[in-house]
């Protein structure tokens, strides 16, 4: 028997687990990989037939892989929704055949009452994986609360595109990642893990660092053309991306000089194409 299942933690923060309702999506899922790649697990959620919130009034997402074991991402208050035209449909929602006007666009407010388990919690969903859509009150014993992820220092951080992705997606567990990452420019290196190839770009202005590898994240590319083109041959190329800092930027840099400053690592590290990824 758990000692703690996940009913209790929403007992103990003022939610009735009969008026919330369990959704576990999962990575085996092409569907939700393509939107979880694009930052877009909640523009999925949102998605439901026209009966699937009838008596409940919160959502608690989770992600997992191919584990019975799942992820707490978040909570939500539902507030009705409206028909799922294409008229809807959120701008880069990487599903074409989506918005066909035959479910409901629910409208989902994300609430804090659950916020310091976000990305943290981790639950034993069950053998009936397959049923996605469950009740509060259906036992889900906690498995662990996992510690937050402290930054390893900037020269550390060499990064996957997986790895990446978590921290973006993460705020919560990565808190000090966000942080740090977001209050210095840099000069940074995309290798492509496959081939070798080399990309150096540069982050400055609003956002630092961790506002231009969030790009990456959602875009898959950060609008470079060669990476586009890649994308366009191997489509799941990304994920052989390796992020790393070549050197950090003072705040008061000028654009001038963050550019001069990356064209010198292109330079050195003869990142050009053909050689390298970058086309100028």
């Amino acid at each position: 028997m758990a000692i703690l299942n996940f009913s209790d933690v929403l007992k103990n923060v003022g939610l009735d687990p009969k008026r919330v309702k369990l959704i576990r999506h999962s990575l085996g899922d092409k569907a939700f990989k393509k939107c979880y790649d694009k930052g877009m697990v909640e523009e999925y959620t949102r998605v439901q037939s026209e009966t699937f919130s009838n008596g409940y009034d919160y959502w608690c997402v989770f992600i997992s892989d191919k584990s019975t074991t799942a992820k707490f991402f978040a909570c939500y208050k539902v507030s009705g929704g409206v028909i799922d035209t294409q008229d809807t449909k959120p701008k880069g929602f990487p599903l074409e055949d989506w918005f066909q006007g035959q479910r409901m666009f629910y409208n989902l407010e994300r609430i804090d009452l659950l916020k310091e388990y976000e990305g943290r919690l981790l639950i034993e969903w069950g053998k009936s994986a397959l049923v996605w859509a469950q009740k509060g009150t259906k036992e889900k014993p906690i498995v662990a609360i996992r510690d937050k992820k402290i930054f390893s220092g900037y020269e550390n951080a060499i990064l996957t595109y997986e790895e990446l992705r978590e921290i973006v997606q993460d705020p919560t567990a990565y808190e000090s990642w966000h942080t740090a990452l977001s209050t210095v420019n840099a000069v940074y290196l995309i290798v492509d893990r496959e081939n070798g190839r080399k990309y150096v770009g540069s982050a400055y202005g609003k956002g630092g660092l961790l506002g231009r590898w969030t790009h990456y994240v959602k875009s898959l590319h950060g609008d470079n053309k060669l990476m586009k083109e890649l994308l366009c041959d191997y489509p799941d190329r990304y994920t052989h991306f390796q992020f790393s800092i070549l050197q950090l930027l003072p705040k008061a840099v000028t654009p001038d000089e963050v550019i001069q400053t990356e064209t010198l690592w292109k330079k050195k590290l003869l990142t050009y194409e053909p050689l390298g990824m970058n086309a100028n």
